[in-house]
């Protein structure tokens, strides 16, 4: 895993001189999470292809491809974000799945 260093530089005054502290940090980036389409035998591959241009803004030719990856092999992801942006989007399609009448899963793994 990659640590990033930060240097924080504090100013301020004390004693009427300006006074200048650095910090340094280290600082890790943020566990990723995979955003997976689970297939079943009664949504619409159209309806699949809505959910990723528009959950999760993918151009029509990815949509489709990860689409078809679904279909054919079970799973497939849909995009790799930080646990709350992967939470909100696997509620998303959950609910649009369900104000269409479509039983669409979709779940996050670690990265």
């Amino acid at each position: 895993m990659e640590v990033y260093r930060l240097t924080v530089t504090v100013y301020g005054t004390q004693n009427h001189e300006e006074t200048r502290q650095e910090t340094d940090l280290e600082v890790e980036p943020p566990q990723m999470y995979r955003v997976i389409l689970h297939n079943d035998h009664y949504t619409a591959m159209d309806f699949v292809v809505y959910i990723l241009e528009t959950v999760f803004r993918k151009p029509a030719d990815e949509a489709v491809r990860i689409m078809l990856n679904v279909h054919e092999n079970g799973t497939g992801t849909a995009g790799v974000y930080t646990a709350e942006i992967a939470e909100a989007k696997v509620a998303a399609v959950h609910r649009q799945a369900r104000q269409h009448g479509y039983p669409l899963r979709c779940s996050m793994e670690p990265e």
